[in-house]
């Protein structure tokens, strides 16, 4: 909203900006070090992909598995329907989909939700 009180419409952006903006604020982690940070207990790693490819490429050992659409309400720890494993916000959080987009717009979202 402006000033004056009415809506001010936003310049669209294409998708690939919108991930390049997106990926600008977070913190990408290599699969080993992912791995090792969930074994350690520093990390939730979460896989968001969909059934089809955890059923072709595997589960990942660890991770919890929680479809994109059900992210933000499991991993909200104020939430009613969260996750046992959503204990807080301050939660480190690592997001895993099959080639890095899905994830990192999930991880854009659960910064607005003031996970890290």
């Amino acid at each position: 909203m402006t000033a004056e009180g009415s809506v001010r419409a936003e310049i669209p952006v294409g998708i690939d900006e919108l991930l390049e903006r997106v990926r600008e604020g977070l913190d990408r982690v290599e699969a080993d070090a992912a791995h090792e940070a969930a074994r350690a207990g520093e990390a939730l790693l979460v896989d968001i992909r969909y059934a089809a490819l955890r059923e072709r490429d595997g589960l990942i050992p660890g991770a919890l598995v929680v479809e994109r659409n059900e992210l933000e309400w499991r991993l909200d720890s104020q939430g009613s329907h969260r996750a046992p494993e959503a204990t807080s916000h301050d939660l480190r959080v690592v997001i895993v989909c099959n080639e890095g987009y899905a994830s990192s717009l999930a991880a854009a979202s659960l910064r607005q939700l003031g996970l890290h």
